[in-house]
């Protein structure tokens, strides 16, 4: 299993985990199904279906956070509340007032509440007390955070954002200013670079040769980079964007051959794939961020 989405935070190096202590304090948020009543429900699961709340391999932890939302549209709701106004009104001879309208809709909210049709979202959680990250498996910052929002209320974990010395924007346009990737990378086929007028004019390559000049071009006119697409050490490929979030990791054919010694074996090839995810990203990462000048600071060092 890979991560598709990073959201990166800092964990201090200091934290002595304890898993025993990690797991009860997780089952205090445990996820169950949504009540008939509930419009949403979300707490850990397992992450191996073994009723652990913690999965831990080579002192590597993975967690799993499920959410489970009922789809009831509003559209729904207003028109079954529109149609139980209009029986209403024909036996009492008058149209509802606002209060009763806004008590009926409730009402009819409770009542296809139960029948409603629910899905789950799955979101992992990567932990590294070895070299100090936090891993969020998300594409949006905002469901990172309520994630780690969630994650807080059950342990006093000690996490930051991650800061560096140089914005990943003006990392990204110099590299492509000067055609030169820092060293171990490969710029690809995808960028963004968007202008900060009022209008905030954007120029997008998707799978296209960026031309150099044409890219200079619009650096000189005050564009800046917020998306490029790199490779790292030829291994995996991935989007960096202007904060700091990498998306759309791609493991590449190097690292397949990792897997034929695991063929077969559900459990062995799931901790396999693990380990070298979080053995190949946490790498990756520290690359990143000696690549954006280092950390701007450690708070957690001390």
């Amino acid at each position: 299993m890979w991560f598709k989405n990073l959201q990166v935070f800092r964990l201090s190096k200091n934290w002595k985990v304890d898993i025993e202590q990690l797991e009860t304090r997780l089952a205090t948020q445990a996820f169950s199904n949504c009540a008939a009543s509930e419009m949403q429900s979300e707490g850990w699961d397992s992450p191996r279906g073994d009723e652990r709340l913690v999965h831990c391999v080579n002192q590597q932890l993975l967690l799993l956070l499920t959410t489970e939302k009922k789809l009831l549209p509003s559209s729904v709701i207003n028109q079954v509340t529109k149609a139980k106004a209009k029986l209403l009104e024909e036996e009492q001879g008058f149209a509802p007032g606002r209060k009763a309208m806004k008590d009926l809709k409730e009402r009819v909210t409770e009542e296809l509440l139960p029948r409603a049709f629910a899905i789950k979202r799955q979101t992992w959680v990567w932990m590294d007390p070895v070299n100090g990250w936090l891993v969020i498996d998300s594409s949006s910052p905002n469901k990172a955070d309520e994630v780690l929002k969630l994650l807080l209320k059950c342990d006093k974990i000690p996490v930051e954002s991650l800061r560096v010395q140089v914005s990943p924007q003006t990392a990204m346009t110099d590299w492509l200013a000067g055609d030169a990737p820092p060293k171990g990378f490969t710029i690809d086929q995808d960028t963004e670079l968007r202008a900060h007028t009022e209008d905030k004019a954007t120029v997008r390559y998707v799978r296209h040769s960026i031309d150099p000049d044409d890219v200079q071009k619009h650096i000189a006119a005050g564009k800046q980079c917020t998306k490029l697409a790199l490779t790292w050490d030829d291994k995996i490929s991935f989007v960096l964007t202007e904060n700091l979030a990498i998306k759309r990791i791609k493991p590449l054919d190097i690292l397949d051959e990792d897997k034929e010694s695991h063929a077969g074996d559900e459990n062995a090839s799931f901790d396999a794939d693990f380990v070298l995810m979080t053995a190949e990203i946490a790498q990756m990462i520290d690359d990143i961020v000696f690549a954006l000048g280092g950390e701007l600071a450690d708070p957690l060092a001390a």
